[in-house]
């Protein structure tokens, strides 16, 4: 969680939402890491979820991350939920909740859904108030 908090706050200073992502192999190693570039990309799908998962993807050569862990500082929303179970992520550990965004503990519960294909186990409360802090501080410095 440490590299995906690393990659929350790069986030941050580039003046996007500070949340980041770490795709991590079953020995434990970084396969891929991001952090939001939806601004910096013109592209509302680049959440920081999504372009560590693509990232993952293009290094194993697969379309699915069998045996991979997602750590986002961020709970997913519903469209980060449906590519993690796409990709079918084995284990998802996240920071913060998200009363008003997020897809799997609050909204959408896009994992609980029959058209689900696949769930991972999931992991919350994960450095969460470090996670909270970043994201506090950024929306208070917007407002």
């Amino acid at each position: 969680m440490d590299v995906a908090l690393e990659e929350a706050r790069a986030a941050g200073a580039r003046g996007e939402v500070p949340v980041g992502a770490v795709v991590v192999d079953a020995g434990g190693v970084v396969v891929a890491q991001a952090g939001n570039r939806t601004r910096e990309l013109h592209d509302p799908t680049a959440h920081a979820e999504i372009l560590a998962v693509r990232d993952a993807c293009q290094r194993v050569g697969s379309e699915r991350l069998l045996g991979h862990d997602l750590y986002v500082t961020l709970e997913p929303c519903a469209m980060c939920a449906a590519a993690i179970a796409a990709a079918r992520i084995g284990r998802l550990y996240y920071g913060a909740s998200d009363p008003k965004s997020g897809g799997v503990a609050q909204g959408a519960r896009v994992f609980s859904h029959l058209q689900s294909h696949h769930a991972p186990e999931v992991f919350d409360g994960i450095s969460a108030q470090e996670s909270e802090t970043l994201l506090k501080a950024f929306f208070a410095a917007k407002r």
